[in-house]
Formats: structure tokens, sequence, C-alpha cells
């Protein structure tokens, strides 16, 4: 089982040199990914995210990856509904481009309707543009010139370029629960999940392999963890890796950069049991 790390970019660790120590210290550790999450606007009195200083999820990791050579570099997630999916397809190519290979496109609907709103973004149709922005992106980075019909996105796209394309295809790995999240990971690279208890693995990991049975099809999960809580997280992935889960993104609960950077250590030492 593969092992990731999320990255300082939120709170009051967030920083270039945060991200920079983070990035270089995954790569150091043998991390195999690192990975940003998003939100671009939100209420003032928001039980959640912890923090509203919250850095750029494709700006960080294309920081992230000037440092880097090997880590490769994920979204956990980027709400596509709420962007145009051209500006977007653009960033991300160049990204993967930059980074010679190492995007992962972490992708879900959202649930925060206020930051919808204030970007103009119609939340009740978040699954409709979602489907079909990732229809266009993907057409955008295949097809030149490009031609595409357009009914949930404002868009008029009729015989036109957009350069570069990506080097390599970018898996995009569908986060969610919900049957129509499930749906949507089926029909693309991989299902990236949360808050999945390990004695629910198998039964999920036995639903998606019924439909997808090659391995190219990926099952990571998001897991959070207090870095004092080593022998339950020890626990925990090997469960996790038994039912048949190929990856787990750690989300470190330290609040401080000094406490976050030695639980990142401590993570570490899970990584030769895990590739045992």
């Amino acid at each position: 089982m593969q092992l990731g790390i999320h990255l300082p970019h939120i709170g009051r660790k967030a920083g270039p040199d945060s991200i920079r120590r983070a990035a270089e210290q995954a790569e150091a550790l043998g991390f195999d990914d690192v990975w940003v999450s998003e939100h671009i606007i939100v209420p003032k009195d928001a039980a959640y995210p912890p923090s509203p200083s919250f850095y750029d999820p494709v700006l960080t990791l294309t920081w992230a990856a000037a440092f880097t050579q090997r880590v490769r570099l994920g979204t956990s997630v980027l709400v596509l509904p709420m962007r145009h999916p051209l500006p977007l397809a653009k960033e991300l190519a160049t990204l993967q481009n930059l980074s010679r290979g190492r995007l992962i496109l972490g992708a879900g609907v959202g649930w925060m309707e206020a930051e919808f709103a204030a970007l103009g973004a119609p939340f009740h149709e978040r699954g409709r543009r979602m489907d079909e922005g990732i229809a266009l992106m993907r057409a955008v980075w295949t097809d030149d010139p490009i031609s595409f019909s357009a009914r949930w996105i404002p868009a008029v796209v009729n015989e036109m370029r957009m350069q570069p394309r990506p080097m390599a295809p970018i898996p995009i790995w569908i986060g969610g629960s919900s049957e129509p999240a499930l749906t949507r990971a089926l029909r693309l690279d991989g299902w990236h999940g949360s808050r999945l208890a390990p004695a629910d693995a198998p039964t999920m990991v036995q639903r998606l392999r019924a439909v997808r049975p090659d391995p190219a099809f990926t099952i990571s999960l998001r897991v959070r963890w207090d870095g004092a809580q080593q022998e339950r997280m020890r626990a925990d992935l090997a469960a996790y890796a038994a039912a048949g889960v190929q990856h787990v993104l750690v989300e470190l609960m330290e609040r401080e950069l000094d406490a976050w950077l030695r639980a990142v250590e401590d993570a570490a030492r899970l990584i030769p049991e895990l590739r045992a």
C-alpha cells in the first residue's frame, strides 16, 4: 500500500518555507505523494475549515513540485463545479508538464453552498457541472482542435485550440461516498474516500472491485491522524491494506509546524511495514 501526506498549506503553519520543508521532507522520508485541499472563500463563522487561511491548491503543488523530483502531487479534493473547467484544465496541464507527469486530480462536487454563491456557481447543478466539466477538460487535454457542445457549463467551444496538452494522462480520483460519487468514480480512474472505518473497508472495496477489478483503478482513502496515536494508525493501515485499499493519504491534526513535521517523521516509520 502507498502512503501520502498532506502539505501544511492551511492555517497558521502555512507559508512558502513550511510548504517547501514539508515537500522535501516527504520525498526524503519515502512518502509516495504530497496532497493539498481546497476552499476559495468561506463564511466568517464556518465551523470548517479550521482557518480561512487556505493557500491555493494548484499554486501550492507547483511550488512543491519545484523542490522535489519523485513524489506525486495530489488534490484532495478540487471542487470542480465551483470553477470554470477551461482555465482549470490549462492550469492542471501546465502543472502536469512542469512536474514531469506527477499530478493526480482528486475531485469532488463540494458541499458548502455559501461558497458556491460567492463564486456565482449554481450549487444545485453541481453534479451535472462536475460531469460535463470533466468531459470538457479531458477533451481539451486530448483533442486539437476541439469542438464541445456544453449544456451546463457556460462555454461555446467550436474548432478551438488549447495547449500545452498534458505530457501524460492526468488520473482522476473522485471523492465522496454518495451513490452519484461512487458511480462517477467507477467511470474514471479511482475512488478517493474519507472517514471510512477499517471495519467497513472490505465491503466498500468489494463493491468497487465488482465493477472495476483492474488494478489500474485506484482505491484510496484520506484518514485523519493525531500523531500521538501511532499504534492505532498502525492497526488501521494494516486493516486497510488487508481489505485491498491501495493508497492512504494521512491528514495530520497538529496545528504548529514543528509538531506537524515530527508527526510526519512518525508516520514515515510505518512505510516499511506497508511495503513488506
